[in-house]
């Protein structure tokens, strides 16, 4: 039925995380043997967790153990990390920074131009510790900086913007061609970020490895408040995830999708998962960890820019290590570590044995599954009561 928001004008209902809730199966699985493995390009992950490409959740040393750990952390090429030598005294600015300042500091900070040597740097520093090493830039940066990546051993080349797309019209500057450079780079290259069906088949046909799927779901993203742009995560990833399929369909290729930002708890992610994801990417979770970079603080990807900043920098504390978030034991109570654990536990509770299983597990619509029964830690902001 459709449904319109005033004379002639029909929209659609679409659904966040908060909406929706996964349906136990008729047959559960021991969570011990479920299989997480996700492969993106020639790459296979333990674990189907990616750490964000933000200064404040990944550096060299967050990317070596997050890959020991069984994922992937993904260095930001147009960050701190290639602008500075020593990058860690410039999160030590920003981090201490009142939030009046933080904002203009970031700015003023990012105008020092990206080095080419400290992008082979970081990459071999990477490398030598015998993990993948994945990196990403926005579409303006990648025809430079892929082959330099590239030379220096990088396995997956990541090109993200706020909204991507195949078909770009400028007449002031050259378009990427986004075909051009998947096809002319030596390793995968993974695109993000889109939330519908058309725009993910078109950027599937250009040769993408994977899809990074969401715009401005992040806790440090402010791109919904300053351009109004957006779709739930949960609609978004489904979406996403038909092209997908459409395009397996057609061709024979499956192409990852990997849902990016707005999930704060294990229950967040499995959704993800329910709702199509190959793999997650999270940035606010990591930004958490003894191992991050931030000090307790993020920011995101398009808080430096200098005219219209689509980010901010929140304080998310440090509550526990990389360890405990990924794989427990949780000494929290509120969903936000042991987030394989929920996952695994979550699969084995649906009966799904793989994520392609996962994927297809009953949702249904149910916006008070937060709230119901909930009084008590609602009114004492403890377990679900925090969010």
């Amino acid at each position: 039925m459709p449904t319109f928001i005033g004379r002639g004008r029909e929209v659609r209902v679409c659904y966040g995380f908060d909406e929706i809730a996964i349906v136990p199966g008729n047959v559960t699985v021991n969570p011990e043997e479920v299989d997480t493995t996700v492969k993106i390009g020639d790459i296979e992950l333990k674990i189907p967790f990616l750490a964000s490409a933000m200064d404040g959740v990944v550096n060299t040393h967050f990317a070596i153990a997050m890959g020991k750990s069984g994922g992937l952390g993904v260095l930001n090429l147009d960050g701190i990390n290639t602008r500075y030598e020593e990058p860690a005294e410039v999160v030590r600015r920003i981090a201490t920074a009142t939030p009046d300042e933080a904002t203009q500091l970031v700015q003023e900070l990012y105008k020092v131009e990206p080095k080419e040597e400290l992008i082979a740097k970081r990459v071999a520093e990477i490398k030598e510790a015998g993990v993948h090493c994945a990196v990403s830039t926005i579409p303006q940066n990648a025809e430079r900086y892929g082959p330099i990546a590239t030379a220096a051993g990088a396995d997956l080349f990541f090109v993200q913007s706020t909204v991507t797309t195949v078909r770009h019209k400028a007449t002031k500057y050259d378009i990427f061609d986004l075909a051009k450079f998947c096809k002319s780079l030596k390793i995968p290259v993974v695109v993000g970020n889109a939330v519908g069906f058309e725009v993910s088949l078109e950027l599937m046909e250009a040769g993408i490895a994977g899809l990074l799927v969401g715009v401005g779901p992040g806790a440090a993203c402010t791109t919904r408040g300053v351009l109004g742009l957006g779709v739930p995560q949960v609609t978004a990833t489904i979406d996403c995830a038909a092209a997908r399929q459409h395009f397996f369909e057609k061709t024979g290729k499956y192409v990852p999708i990997m849902t990016d930002g707005g999930m704060s708890t294990g229950g967040d992610i499995c959704k993800a998962f329910a709702s199509g994801a190959d793999a997650v990417m999270v940035g606010s979770a990591f930004a958490r960890t003894k191992e991050a970079p931030g000090q307790g603080y993020h920011w995101g990807m398009a808080t430096p820019h200098a005219n219209l900043p689509r980010g901010t920098r929140v304080r998310v504390g440090v509550t526990g290590t990389l360890e405990e978030i990924l794989f427990g034991p949780s000494r929290l109570d509120d969903g936000s570590q042991n987030l394989v654990g929920a996952l695994k536990t979550c699969m084995g509770a649906v009966g799904a044995t793989t994520i392609k299983e996962m994927q297809k597990t009953e949702i249904i619509i149910a916006p008070s599954i937060k709230t119901e029964g909930k009084l008590f830690q609602k009114a004492q902001q403890i377990g679900m009561g925090k969010f």
